[in-house]
């Protein structure tokens, strides 16, 4: 399965983007700032959006929220980057928000979007799937 990310609205407090599947539209995502727009690229703790890149979902259990999601392997500078619900910026740290709806530095309907994305992942996983999110 193949999951892309096009960054689209950038502020100062967040980027948000139009995730995609196989080319149909998903819904949308909610990060921090995009790295290219802060210090020059550099990395800044819970305050910037991952590098653009392809990136692995698998799915595992977190311990934070106490059940599986959808987890990015091998992010450069991060650890645990995860697909979870969440409406603004103060709700990540670097993971990816889900929503139906996007206004700036907001998403909404991440239940209903998170849910919806969720089913398609694991269904991709139980059927021995490779799922790339490519991240433009």
């Amino acid at each position: 399965m193949h999951l892309v990310l096009k960054r689209d609205f950038f502020t100062g407090q967040s980027t948000t983007s139009v995730l995609s599947i196989e080319g149909a539209f998903q819904c949308f995502v909610l990060e921090d700032v995009d790295r290219k727009l802060e210090s020059g690229g550099a990395k800044i703790p819970a305050k910037t959006a991952i590098p653009r890149g392809v990136y692995q979902v698998v799915i595992t259990y977190s311990p934070r929220f106490k059940r599986p999601l959808p987890l990015l392997l091998d992010v450069p500078g991060f650890e645990g980057v995860r697909i979870h619900c969440g409406n603004t910026d103060a709700d990540t740290e670097g993971c990816l928000l889900v929503g139906n709806a996007r206004w700036s530095d907001r998403v909404g309907g991440s239940r209903i979007a998170f849910d919806a994305l969720f089913t398609k992942i694991k269904a991709a996983l139980d059927r021995k799937d490779k799922v790339l999110l490519e991240i433009k």
